[in-house]
């Protein structure tokens, strides 16, 4: 069991943020495969207990799962989100918050599409619902506010990807406040959605921003292989201005031998600055 965190917890006025696609529970597995949920849950567990991230948001949460993580991290997080299909079941992007240091102000759920309002709904040429949570919070610390943006892009559509990127950066500079993007993007820096992110003032990727690297630059999908160099980094945690981002790093911990999911979680300590909040994200699109 790896025992010591690659973060872990953190004292004010730091903030310990992490994004995690936990791989959803796939029934009728061969027994010995490293995706089947019963092997690795108590990788998850283990990851997360050592971790505590102040701010997690999570991808691919089915309902069992998402209780799983709850249950993991304790009585003083909360979770928002349900599931993506039109019911609202399914697969959950789950946006946990330890209450102890955050105050939450509102939140919605947004469909990735042309009728963000309309549960379930698809307009991309994406095969299945794809969501963004978005939270505005209070830092109890400081008393500043922030809001953050959990999603999961299209795993095929490289125009689903595209205008999901889009969206997120309306949703961004209507917030009128230091935004965090978190989740997995299914595509890799450098690309179209990123720099639709990234580029003319918009946010920055913390992993390279940050002071101090904790990890290579490992990529973020080993789908069950050791870690390795020169491979996408697809899961991002981004900023805007009004963070500092003291330290970021790819969690390639496993427990027992076994990894916890497909994905390496990815983590980031930021501080929110608010001298440094300009009040402005760039020019709009």
């Amino acid at each position: 069991m790896p025992d010591v965190p690659l973060i872990g917890p953190v004292a004010a006025p730091d903030l310990s943020v992490m994004t995690f696609n936990i791989r959803r529970r796939i029934p009728h597995l061969n027994r010995r495969s490293p995706d089947l949920w019963n092997r690795r849950k108590a990788a998850v567990g283990a990851t997360l207990r050592l971790e505590k991230p102040t701010v997690l948001a999570v991808q691919e949460a089915l309902p069992d799962q998402r209780e799983y993580v709850a249950e993991v991290l304790g009585p003083h997080y909360r979770s928002l989100g349900y599931g993506r299909n039109t019911d609202r079941r399914g697969e959950i992007v789950a946006l946990f918050f330890d209450t102890r240091r955050l105050r939450l102000i509102e939140w919605e759920q947004l469909a990735l599409s042309d009728t963000p309002e309309l549960p379930g709904s698809r307009s991309w040429g994406n095969f299945v619902p794809r969501v963004v949570v978005s939270a505005r919070f209070t830092d109890l610390a400081n008393g500043t506010e922030f809001v953050v943006l959990a999603t999961h892009f299209d795993h095929l559509s490289r125009v689903a990807r595209l205008k999901s990127a889009r969206m997120l950066r309306r949703l961004a500079l209507e917030a009128a406040c230091p935004v965090v993007i978190m989740g997995d993007a299914n595509t890799d820096e450098g690309t179209k959605p990123y720099l639709e992110l990234t580029a003319d003032g918009g946010m920055r990727d913390t992993f390279t921003a940050a002071e101090t690297r904790l990890t290579a630059e490992w990529g973020t999908f080993p789908n069950y292989r050791r870690p390795r160099l020169g491979t996408k980094r697809i899961d991002w945690i981004l900023v805007s201005a009004g963070f500092e981002v003291r330290s970021a790093g790819v969690n390639t911990s496993r427990h027992q031998g076994r990894a916890a999911s497909d994905h390496h979680p990815v983590q980031a300590v930021i501080r929110n600055e608010p001298d440094q909040w300009p009040g402005s994200l760039g020019a709009d699109i």
